[in-house]
């Protein structure tokens, strides 16, 4: 019998590209909300697609009777850009953890099974070479480095899923991404200082600033995961051959891509060098230092590297990433790019 999935945040990254692969590829009905529809436009209009406009703190009816409607949950929906840890630490919370948890009880309530999204950052300072999710310690920094609510928020919830899975048969799956990159995960355009992840702030910063600004020199190391790889995991855990996605934790990255983020603006200057129309543009481009207090404010705290052990997703899902840092970023810059040249010309 045909899957029923509800998707909360269903134009997000994550979400969208989510939907687009389950339409492709399997015979799944989804159920999505989001507040805005312009990343799954494509998906709109399918016969297997039913999406409303609506916010998850607001529009709870509906959601509660979807929950009750389908086989599985996926609850997206989350504030995941460092600048709003620092800037906005009150409403990361109340989305993020307080938001959420209503939608889990729920699923608890009608013995739905939710797979829900984790962070890398939930391991925060642990000084593993590798993050393994059943016995890497998670090191979160002093109350006043307010980045770390965001990190604090997903893994108190973690540990309730946990514990709703132990005391109340809660099945659940918790996935761990690392750095997810790839077309549609941020506007280029956004005016607002800070509210991209670091892939397309750098692209944006190249195309529009013509300099690229270091956190503390650029020194951090992280590990970036191509979205379809992502994506390809997220369908082994829905699917749940035999049961066995429940009750576990998945590091869902692809240790093989781990860079500083120092080499990660080189390389994205060199593969805009790439594209004819960008060429002059790239060329330009200078790299300058700045602190993370300067940037970010004095509740900042940062994290010099994360490598996931994926041992488990191996394993368990046999699952692997396959595609490498310059191709992930060269699939990110020809949608940019490619939609980009008017915009730019008209500015």
């Amino acid at each position: 019998m045909s899957k029923k999935i509800l998707i909360l945040g269903v134009n997000g990254f994550i979400g969208s590209a989510l939907t687009e692969t389950i339409l492709k590829e399997k015979d799944w009905q989804i159920f999505g909300m989001d507040m805005a529809s312009d990343k799954i436009e494509e998906s709109l209009g399918h016969p297997r697609f039913n999406f409303v406009e609506g916010d998850i703190t607001i529009n709870k009816e509906w959601i509660e009777y979807h929950i009750k409607k389908c086989d599985v949950v996926l609850p997206l929906v989350a504030i995941a850009t460092p600048s709003l840890y620092v800037s906005d630490p009150l409403r990361v919370f109340e989305l993020d953890f307080e938001a959420n948890l209503e939608i889990v009880r729920k699923c608890v309530h009608y013995k739905k099974r939710v797979i829900f999204p984790s962070t890398s950052e939930v391991y925060g300072m642990s000084e593993d070479d590798e993050f393994n999710e059943e016995t890497s310690n998670l090191v979160l920094g002093p109350i006043h480095k307010q980045r770390w609510i965001y990190s604090c928020s997903k893994q108190l919830l973690d540990r309730v899923i946990y514990a709703y899975g132990i005391h109340h048969n809660l099945d659940y799956t918790l996935f761990r991404p690392f750095n997810w990159v790839g077309p549609k995960l941020d506007n280029i355009f956004s005016a607002k200082e800070g509210s991209s992840r670091v892939v397309t702030l750098f692209i944006a910063d190249i195309l529009h600033k013509g300099e690229i600004k270091l956190v503390d020199g650029g020194k951090q190391r992280r590990s970036f995961t191509d979205i379809d790889d992502g994506i390809a995991a997220l369908i082994k855990i829905i699917d749940n051959k035999d049961g066995v996605a429940s009750g576990r934790i998945f590091n869902i990255g692809n240790p093989n891509n781990d860079v500083s983020i120092k080499e990660l603006a080189e390389l994205l200057i060199r593969l805009v060098k790439d594209y004819p129309a960008y060429k002059a543009i790239a060329e330009k481009v200078k790299i300058t230092d700045v602190t993370s207090s300067a940037h970010y404010g004095i509740h900042y705290q940062d994290i010099n590297r994360r490598v996931p052990s994926i041992t488990n997703a191996l394993k368990i899902l046999g699952w692997s990433p396959k595609i490498n840092l310059e191709d992930a970023l060269r699939k990110t810059l020809d949608y940019h790019l490619g939609r980009s040249a008017g915009e730019l010309d008209s500015q």
